[in-house]
């Protein structure tokens, strides 16, 4: 067998001590043909997710890495160390909670490689999370449809399958919010998807909370597109011309001695109004600015505190 495996597992962990152990030795069951690995990245999970991991370390079947960040980064900083130190001529990322099958992960390197594609995503006929969780996922979609340079309605999920080539391109960058969907986009066109299956959670609940959902969404936006500045252009030259319509009317209506028409209530209404767009695209270009500012002091995109190898 070759040193280097055919397929790398990458698993980003949260809180995952309860779930990781099975999901780990259901890979190790997993026969393939050129070998695979397990990468486990520890995202700065404050329960027993290290213990268990190093249990792991020392038992694995197959070649294991298990890799620590000092704090928590976030599931795509965390996707990214895992591709960095993978080893495999393909690399296929699951969440911790087993709802990825494994054998599902099989048939996702199984086209890439009959395809000869740089990237194989998961879609779910039917996906086993919760109902706000799905809107996000939805929405986040449609969103990225037209803020992405994606094919409109082509499903992006965190179940993907990257040849090692993506995977090096992707992971040589270092800003520190990344968006692995938009940079793989940046990168290849060669990708595709594939129906599979989605399996219940077992254990605990769901990490994915809401304020992560939004940092998502900020991060497929802001860093890969430039859509929100032009809606704020778009926005500041209507309500300009609005403006201009308004002033023409007040004009017209003194010169017919027709007399004012607004009152105060309708006054601070249309100010409230102006007020709120104003601030909401202040917030849009600080959002900018201050990503910009982060990234050129250098803001880590991840500090690995340990990388243990076993198996």
């Amino acid at each position: 067998m070759s040193n280097t495996p055919a397929l790398s597992f990458v698993i980003p962990l949260y809180f995952s001590a309860g779930t990781i152990r099975p999901l780990v030795k259901a890979i190790e069951a997993l026969v393939i043909e050129g070998g695979h690995e397990i990468v486990l990245v520890n995202d700065g999970s404050r329960d027993e997710t290290a213990a268990v991991c190093r249990e792991l370390v020392h038992e694995a079947k197959v070649p294991l890495v298990y890799i620590e960040h000092a704090r928590n980064f976030g599931e795509h900083n965390a996707v990214l160390t895992g591709w960095r130190h993978a080893c495999g001529t393909h690399v296929v990322n699951l969440d911790d909670d087993g709802q990825n099958l494994p054998a599902e992960a099989v048939r996702l390197w199984e086209q890439a490689k009959a395809e000869r594609l740089d990237v194989v995503y998961g879609w779910y006929a039917e996906k086993k999370h919760s109902p706000w969780r799905n809107a996000g996922s939805w929405l986040t979609n449609k969103m990225t449809d037209w803020a992405l340079d994606k094919p409109k309605g082509f499903y992006l999920s965190s179940f993907r399958c990257v040849s090692a080539f993506a995977a090096g391109e992707v992971a040589a960058n270092s800003g520190p919010f990344p968006y692995i969907d938009g940079l793989l986009l940046q990168a290849t066109q060669r990708i595709g998807s594939l129906e599979v299956r989605h399996a219940e959670r077992v254990v605990g609940k769901s990490g994915y909370t809401l304020r992560r959902l939004v940092r998502l969404w900020a991060s497929s936006f802001v860093n890969f597109s430039v859509m929100p500045l032009r809606i704020a252009t778009l926005l500041g030259v209507t309500m300009g011309l609005g403006g201009m319509i308004a002033v023409g009317g007040v004009v017209y209506l003194w010169a017919t001695g027709r007399g004012p028409v607004f009152g105060w209530g309708s006054l601070m209404a249309a100010l409230l109004l102006f007020s709120g767009v104003q601030l909401l695209l202040l917030g849009v270009i600080g959002e900018y600015i201050g990503r910009m500012f982060l990234t050129i002091n250098q803001r880590p995109q991840a500090v690995v505190r340990e990388v243990t190898r076993g198996g």
